[in-house]
């Protein structure tokens, strides 16, 4: 099947960091992909893997389901951490989801986690009726390319498939229950004006995880897709930062603990 383009997965060879990237619900890498530049630009071992059913046609979308794209990223923290010193998670959105998943799910290998405008529930009245809708009708209107910034596109479906939907909505009730098993330290950037998710997500997510290290951000510029936005290289640059601080921290550490 072919491949939007733009939407191509990423990888990048480079030292013993390796940072995981993970896309939204109906997007793609394309998305992610100035984030992995950077990061790549710095030295990091990046992985960005297309989701099952993205990056190509709604219809394709339709035959998968959470399951699926969360394996998907497992297997991509599965490559990094047998190749990598030190891995980090960051995602976008149901991106962020996976990411906390994935943090809840795998403890120490990973060391910390940056979420960009992470999604907990499905929010309004339709999602009490995704059960039985997804049998009646197949799509619904696409949450593509919130963006403040003009002339910006994101690379992503006009349709949601309602099946796909039903899916993540089980996830995310899922995944909640599960939040206080996160406790990697944590970098939160939400933008403050979302047409796609509720600040009240990323509220709901810092009520919930057990982390102590935690930096929570306000992106006054941008929209849903932040990581195309106004204030993509401030999201750049503070995850680098975090990361980079971090480390320094594990080192630090370790040369603590050897000296003694």
């Amino acid at each position: 099947m072919q491949v939007l383009p733009g939407a191509e997965p990423f990888h990048h060879e480079g030292g013993d960091i390796g940072v995981l990237l993970c896309h939204g619900f109906t997007g793609s890498p394309q998305s992610m992909r100035p984030w992995a530049d950077f990061l790549a630009g710095r030295g990091y071992t990046v992985s960005l893997p297309l989701l099952p059913g993205h990056g190509t046609r709604w219809q394709d979308m339709q035959l998968t389901g959470w399951q699926d794209w969360y394996a998907e990223v497992d297997r991509g923290l599965r490559g990094l951490t047998a190749r990598c010193r030190q891995v980090f998670v960051c995602g976008l959105s149901m991106g962020g989801a996976l990411t906390l998943r994935l943090a809840a799910k795998h403890g120490d290998e990973i060391s910390g986690i940056v979420v960009v405008n992470p999604v907990n529930r499905v929010h309004g009245l339709s999602a009490y009726a995704l059960p039985v809708a997804r049998h009646l009708v197949r799509t619904t209107k696409g949450l593509a390319s919130d963006i403040a910034k003009g002339g910006v596109q994101e690379a992503a479906y006009d349709r949601v498939p309602l099946h796909a939907a039903h899916s993540l909505r089980r996830f995310l009730r899922l995944l909640d229950a599960e939040l206080p098993q996160v406790t990697q330290p944590l970098l939160l950037l939400h933008s403050a004006r979302d047409h796609v998710v509720s600040p009240a997500d990323s509220a709901r997510i810092l009520s919930r995880v057990s982390s102590t290290d935690v930096t929570e951000t306000l992106l006054e510029r941008s929209y849903h897709v932040a990581t195309l936005d106004y204030d993509a290289e401030r999201i750049f640059q503070d995850s680098h930062d975090f990361i980079g601080r971090l480390v320094a921290d594990g080192t630090q550490r370790e040369g603590t603990a050897t000296g003694g």
